[in-house]
């Protein structure tokens, strides 16, 4: 969701250099065991560390410096990656993958409208007789439903991507308001534990795409050692479909609430007046979406004056 806003805010390297580092120190540790594998093996490792002993105090400041700054760039990489992983991920995939996007879109499509049905049959058991399995099913399928788009037309082929795709459309389609285009005046506005606390889960999120990354990565390693492929196969695959689902959630929830509980803090910023009623809010969003996409003044939307207009 508007990946290059979160791109901006988040991509201060400094404030930052633990996240990314201790992912790169652990892959290339993870790597120096592949290597002690590979030379013990060879029954090499006695000589390698021979030589490394007996070379001179500058080379060896050489060497590690060489190592740090391996692990630092590598760490930088992965973090730029992240984005363009997280966007694969969701199912933006090129046009050479459209009929695989097709048919795995058709796919989610035939799943919710499945659950849907379920879940109106276990309504209706409720209501005539309602079990504690039946509550369990329908609050599961309701949890569901949330996360995935309203619309056909705005799925996606990977749940990650229709997860957050949901969160994008859902205040277009309560409040008339564009993500897309009105999330930078928003993030203006909003208070700052609400700003730190999305921060933290697109982080955490970016940090789960990520060691999905240095997971894939850590298979390279195959040719020094054979555990590193199953193990690194293993961990992708934990990642992708528990740990970036699980923290895209915390992110998609955190999105909507934002938005239900701050939204008219964009209108009063901007001195315009609030819808006054909710059946009111998706024509005035859209008004105000307008205004900020396009420059037109709306007629519907009206400007309040200042709390202590000046003289």
């Amino acid at each position: 969701m508007i990946t290059a806003f979160w791109g901006a805010v988040g991509g201060k390297l400094a404030d930052r250099w633990s996240t990314v580092t201790t992912p790169a120190l652990i892959f290339w540790l993870g790597g120096l065991a592949a290597w002690i594998w590979h030379r013990s093996s060879q029954r090499r490792l006695d000589s390698d560390a021979h030589w490394l002993t007996h070379q001179a105090a500058a080379t060896q400041v050489a060497l590690l410096l060489a190592a740090l700054l391996t692990v630092a760039a590598s760490g930088v990489l992965v973090t730029v990656i992240t984005g363009p992983v997280l966007r694969l991920l969701e199912g933006y995939w090129p046009r050479w993958a459209g009929p695989m996007t097709r048919l795995l879109t058709r796919h989610a499509l035939r799943q919710a409208g499945r659950d849907r049905n379920r879940l109106q049959a276990a309504r209706a058991r409720l209501r005539s007789q309602p079990t504690a399995a039946d509550r369990a099913l329908v609050a599961r399928l309701e949890r569901r439903h949330r996360h995935r788009p309203i619309a056909p037309a705005d799925y996606l082929p990977t749940p990650v991507g229709n997860l957050l795709r949901a969160a994008e459309t859902r205040p277009t389609i309560r409040y008339g308001l564009d993500t897309v285009v009105v999330w930078p005046r928003f993030w203006l506005v909003l208070p700052e534990p609400t700003r730190q606390a999305l921060l933290a889960a697109r982080s955490s999120l970016d940090a789960a795409v990520a060691a999905t990354v240095w997971s894939m990565l850590f298979c390279t390693f195959t040719a020094l050692a054979w555990p590193a492929l199953p193990l690194g196969l293993a961990l992708a695959a934990i990642s992708v479909t528990v740990t970036v689902p699980a923290r895209a959630r915390i992110f998609a929830d955190l999105i909507d609430a934002t938005f239900d509980v701050h939204r008219t803090a964009l209108y009063q910023q901007l001195r315009l007046t609030p819808p006054p009623g909710p059946a009111d809010e998706p024509a005035a969003g859209r008004a105000l979406t307008t205004l900020l996409w396009r420059g037109t003044y709306p007629p519907t939307l009206t400007y309040t004056q200042p709390a202590n207009p000046g003289p």
